[in-house]
């Protein structure tokens, strides 16, 4: 048995080591929420008159005593942190209002705020505006949707007048998939230990474990590529509206893992699915798709993200802020409307222009199944989408073959409308993106009706051990997870309710 030796039993014992600790500690702290969490805790809550300790210094604040309806005045401070194992951002907020928190103080009013010691100053008091929620009212103090990264805090210096020290102070709101939380008390300049006792036990012997580990590797075959890593050629092909993503990562890989030569054929969805099932597995393909077209042709389908699109016109075409809504874009996509000012006599006197994806386009199918829901009822007019070719058709409809295609056309034509990935639509000179039934474009609200699922296709399911097998693990890493949500897509590894 060649792998019956020292060095192969020293790497296996160090793993289970490393194993078993990793299960002891994740039984120990299960108590511990693994989710986003706000953490709140009162550090302060005197009577103005006294000397108060503020961080090093003492504060002797009785100049208000004498003010009017200041006699019974108090400070209180609040330390609001980030104590969970992931960031908070705007959104994980769960106020149906602008502000995302609010701190009520029981039999007290509320006089002045400020805002103290936060962690990133620069990150974090330009969200303590008015604009953005901040205020108060009577004894509640709307605090904003403050964005913190694990271990980020503010602290709010509240002064109250009407009520005794040590009232109830709450902190009430509510995070996705998290808790806001009361902590215990502490002094104001105590900082929370980053992990309990035995966790730090634990996490030594899986560092030892790594050490040891990362020894045997460094000692032995370093000719040998990285793990995940296969050489050989892939060629990726299908949909341009996700092209941006895999090139990217398709570029990463590459420089990961010498030996693997992968390229990007981008020419539309349905083109990559139909030349991936003619391949009949004779070569090592991947064809992208915005939406679920391999399936009818038996081909394997793995779901790798959720895309949004939107409506694109060109920028003399000044829509509300309420976009179009579906019953308008259909009679624009049957050619019952054929100039713009037929929707809205405020819109210019300009004929429209339908700018559209060719048949194989999987943005074009997301199209007519979510907003149409129909075919596009025009068929092409014109082959420069500036003239008629067919002079008896009501409007100028041209087919181009890429997404990018599309928005350049859209951005030169007057009168133009088309459709395109989001992300590439809102960095493109010349063109508006248009909100669907009063709903802006979003990947994340279900509200928005444009939205599609990123399908990865293969002849078969890949054998391990391929570079195809290689590059599809690849895309649910982390670091590709994070590419997938820069371009501005959903990575279904994390959104599995959302992909469906």
């Amino acid at each position: 048995m060649d792998w019956l030796n020292a060095e192969n039993l020293v790497a296996v014992g160090t793993a289970v080591l490393g194993i078993a600790a990793s299960g002891v500690m994740v039984w120990y702290e299960r108590r511990v929420p693994r989710r986003k969490r706000i953490g709140y805790r009162v550090q302060m809550d005197a009577p103005v008159g006294d000397d108060i300790r503020l961080g090093r210094a003492n504060v002797r604040l009785g100049l208000f005593s004498e003010a009017p309806m200041m006699a019974d005045a108090t400070l209180v401070l609040i330390r609001v942190e980030n104590d969970g194992s992931q960031g908070v951002d705007r959104d994980d907020y769960t106020s149906p209002t602008t502000h995302g928190l609010t701190a009520v103080f029981t039999d007290r009013t509320i006089m002045g705020v400020s805002v103290t010691q936060p962690s990133d100053r620069d990150h974090l008091m330009d969200h303590f505006t008015p604009e953005r929620g901040f205020g108060y009212e009577d004894n509640r103090l709307r605090i904003p949707r403050v964005p913190l990264n694990r271990g980020d805090h503010y602290k709010l210096l509240v002064l109250l007048s009407g009520g005794a020290v040590g009232r109830d102070v709450r902190l009430m709101g509510g995070l996705r998939e998290g808790v806001v939380h009361p902590n215990r008390s502490a002094t104001p300049d105590e900082t929370p230990p980053l992990l309990s006792g035995p966790a730090r036990i634990f996490t030594a012997l899986l560092t030892l474990s790594v050490v040891v580990l990362a020894g045997i590797i460094l000692a032995g075959d370093d000719s040998r590529p990285p793990l995940g890593c296969e050489t050989g050629s892939l060629r990726i092909a299908g949909s341009t509206a996700f092209a941006p993503v895999v090139t990217t990562l398709a570029k990463e890989y590459e420089k990961d893992c010498e030996g693997a030569d992968i390229t990007v054929d981008a020419r539309g969805s349905e083109a990559g699915v139909a030349e991936l099932a003619a391949a009949e597995g004779e070569s090592e393909v991947i064809a992208f798709s915005d939406g679920a077209m391999g399936d009818r042709l038996g081909l394997h389908g793995e779901k790798v993200a959720l895309s949004a699109f939107t409506l694109v016109v060109n920028d003399g075409v000044r829509l509300g802020a309420d976009g179009l809504t579906r019953a308008q874009v259909r009679r624009l996509y049957s050619g019952d409307v054929t100039r713009w000012r037929q929707l809205d006599p405020a819109l210019p006197d300009l004929p429209v222009v339908l700018v559209s994806r060719d048949a194989d386009s999987g943005t074009r199918q997301t199209f007519q199944q979510r907003v149409l829901g129909t075919w596009e009822r025009v068929p092409s007019t014109s082959l420069d989408c500036l003239r008629k070719d067919d002079r008896s058709a009501a409007v100028v409809r041209c087919e181009l073959g890429s997404t990018q295609e599309v928005l350049d056309k859209v951005a030169a034509v007057p009168g133009a409308v088309g459709y395109s990935e989001t992300t590439l639509a809102a960095g493109e000179n010349g063109v508006r993106t248009v909100p669907l039934d009063g709903v802006a474009p979003s990947v994340r609200t279900d509200r928005y009706p444009y939205r599609g699922v990123e399908y990865a296709y293969t002849y078969r399911a890949p054998k391990p051990g391929s570079l195809t097998a290689a590059f599809l693990a690849y895309l649910d890493e982390t670091t590709s997870q994070d590419v997938i949500r820069e371009k501005g897509h959903l990575p279904c590894a994390r959104e599995e309710e959302l992909c469906g």
